[in-house]
């Protein structure tokens, strides 16, 4: 596989919210403005990059028997400094994200890659696919918030769009509308597959 496709899967083929359905718990509980989707994807990526990075270097030392123990001490140190460094630097964003931030030690994302791929690709190989999956899942994050945040404000970023006329549709920015809109973008991801748009069947002409 390719440097450029191996980066670019994580967008769309392989996106981690909507192919691989993984990580929605803080998917859907984030994303209720635009500005905490960014917060949690670059803080995801961050702990892929460097996780994929070490279980990558170490992987012919980790004996089989520990290697799931040994990439959580690893995934969980980079959290660890993620969480004390957004704390520090960043305590708005930190305190909007709470607890989802230390539970990046359990994303399914994380643990998988690991998993699937950095313990069995070199370093190089491992950082790419790291980043790519990050930034698929970052973009996931901005694409739902924006949705639930412009339905459930009229507002992205904060900044006004639709117009102080505009009747927020409050149930957008509550646990119903989460679901709401990542179904309606999981079908329109299936729909472009449908359609062929990015790599898939052609449809049968009439």
């Amino acid at each position: 596989m390719s440097s450029l496709r191996n980066f670019t899967k994580g967008f769309w083929r392989e996106n981690p919210i909507f192919r691989l359905l993984l990580g929605l718990c803080p998917t859907l509980a984030v994303t209720t403005t635009v500005e905490n989707g960014i917060g949690m994807g670059l803080a995801a990526t961050f702990v892929l990059v460097c996780s994929n990075m070490l279980v990558a270097f170490f992987r012919r030392g980790i004996p089989r028997t520990v290697r799931i123990p040994a990439f959580i001490v690893i995934i969980a140190t980079f959290v660890t400094v993620v969480d004390l460094a957004m704390a520090a630097f960043l305590p708005v964003p930190h305190k909007n994200l709470g607890i989802f931030v230390p539970l990046i030690v359990v994303n399914c994302i994380i643990l998988g890659r690991a998993e699937a791929f950095a313990s069995r690709n070199p370093v190089l190989a491992s950082v790419i696919d790291g980043a790519g999956m990050g930034l698929g899942f970052t973009f996931g994050l901005i694409a739902l918030a924006a949705i639930r945040e412009l339905l459930g404000n009229g507002t992205i970023l904060g900044i006004s769009i639709l117009g102080a006329s505009f009747s927020p549709v409050i149930a957008m920015i509550l646990p119903p509308g989460a679901f709401l809109a990542l179904g309606l973008l999981l079908g329109l991801m299936n729909w472009i597959e449908e359609r062929s748009w990015f790599g898939g069947s052609k449809p049968t002409p009439r």
